[in-house]
């Protein structure tokens, strides 16, 4: 049996994540910032989960959420950063009153719930879950703040996992592509300042056209994460579906081709000489 500390779990990956968990039979500590959402989900189960209001903005909270989970169950052995949402948008569309609240969740929230876990974790070992995107892997136009939200994620969790893995701590990246959450409704926000020269990068068709539509089966994703927080052999990086494999592959292929490329330019190059 595990035990879980998640956040963002009013809805989307959070939610079905917290269930699944705790219907098998492991405890659960979700949490929300508005905690009057979620306190229904843990009824079903008794003791097994608990809920508990975090704003991961808020490092105070994030350490009180903690000192909870081991007053109620001694501790826990995985956290999952769940809670975030995105913003689409040119560069130049967004302002800083729409991108640095989303920086605020989506990276420095997670920092914080992680740096309040870890005197926790290291006293018991587990897993870090950290929920990045498909949008984490390669940056595309319309997307780019939540593109760097993420790559920032990726790259926080990448410089984690080396450092935890002497206390026997994993970490686990999960990079999904489109799967049928609310991500594209109530998660998404849309730069108001749109601007028509911008108008061929625009995600906003993208999201009135696929919110609902999109082709994974979030539940399938959910079994999929639970299998590889199980497993003793765990990857670093976890895309999810078909989209997020393609997105991947893409990426390395250009990768690739811009390293071979400018290779012999870039290595033959004396740099040293003054």
């Amino acid at each position: 049996m595990k035990t879980w500390l998640i956040t963002g779990c009013s809805s989307g990956f959070g939610q079905r994540l917290a269930l699944a968990a705790a219907r098998r039979g492991d405890r659960v500590i979700a949490t929300a910032r508005d905690v009057e959402a979620i306190e229904d989900m843990a009824e079903p189960f008794g003791g097994r989960m608990i809920t508990l209001p975090l704003d991961v903005t808020d490092a105070a909270a994030a350490k009180a959420a903690v000192a909870k989970a081991v007053e109620t169950f001694g501790g826990f052995d995985v956290l999952v950063n769940n809670a975030g949402y995105g913003l689409f948008g040119a560069i130049e569309e967004g302002t800083p009153e729409e991108y640095r609240p989303m920086f605020e969740v989506n990276v420095f929230g997670l920092i914080e719930t992680t740096r309040a876990a870890l005197p926790v974790l290291r006293h018991s070992g587990g897993t870090i879950v950290n929920m990045s995107s498909g949008a984490g892997i390669a940056g595309s136009g319309g997307g780019g703040y939540y593109n760097a939200a993420k790559f920032a994620v990726e790259g926080i969790s990448e410089a984690l996992a080396g450092e935890l893995e002497p206390f026997g701590i994993r970490v686990l990246i999960v990079e999904p592509g489109p799967f049928r959450t609310d991500f594209l409704g109530r998660s998404i926000r849309m730069a108001a300042n749109e601007m028509p020269e911008y108008a061929a990068s625009s995600r906003k068709h993208y999201r009135e056209t696929n919110n609902g539509n999109q082709a994974g089966d979030p539940d399938k994703a959910i079994t999929v994460i639970l299998q590889a927080v199980d497993a003793d052999d765990a990857p670093l990086h976890l895309p999810l579906g078909p989209i997020a494999h393609a997105i991947a592959e893409r990426k390395l292929a250009a990768f690739r081709s811009d390293i071979d490329a400018w290779r012999d330019i870039s290595i033959a190059t004396d740099f040293d000489q003054h």
